[in-house]
């Protein structure tokens, strides 16, 4: 059973500077080190491309780009994961869960932006991600506003 998790987060940047940072591989890897150091992605964050996201052990998630429209709304859909290299889609774990979806939308404020984040979690990464979550988003935060 999934549970729908959601976040906010306001940041004093236009919806493109965010968009940009958030996505851009050296700032992706920068906010996305709270939830383990060294994760990163491959791939591409076009619509229907094929994306992995992973940590300095190669374990992590393969996904999809369900929509990307830039500056306003990106959607991930989750569909597996990747343990030792190799992707796994039709374990019984994984069908329990999969898929799953992170969705990131982006809306003009009188101070920058608001992002609003809803992403589908398993019981057991509720917790984690409830505390990590939103460090990301700080960090995130802190890249965007750091050269106005």
């Amino acid at each position: 059973m999934k549970t729908t998790l959601n976040f906010t987060q306001s940041i004093r940047a236009p919806r493109a500077r965010v968009w940009d940072t958030m996505i851009a591989l050296e700032t992706y890897k920068l906010w996305t080190a709270a939830f383990g150091e060294g994760s990163t992605f491959e791939g591409s964050w076009a619509s229907g491309a094929k994306i992995r996201f992973v940590g300095p052990s190669g374990d992590g998630m393969t996904s999809e780009i369900a929509e990307n429209r830039p500056g306003e709304f990106l959607s991930i859909r989750h569909l597996g994961e990747i343990q030792g290299g190799v992707e796994i889609t039709d374990s019984e774990a994984v069908k329990a869960w999969a898929p799953a979806y992170e969705n990131y939308g982006f809306s003009e404020t009188p101070e920058g932006t608001l992002l609003e984040v809803s992403l589908e979690v398993v019981p057991e990464w509720e917790s984690f991600m409830r505390e990590t979550f939103p460090k990301a988003l700080q960090r995130l935060k802190a890249l965007c506003e750091l050269n106005p």
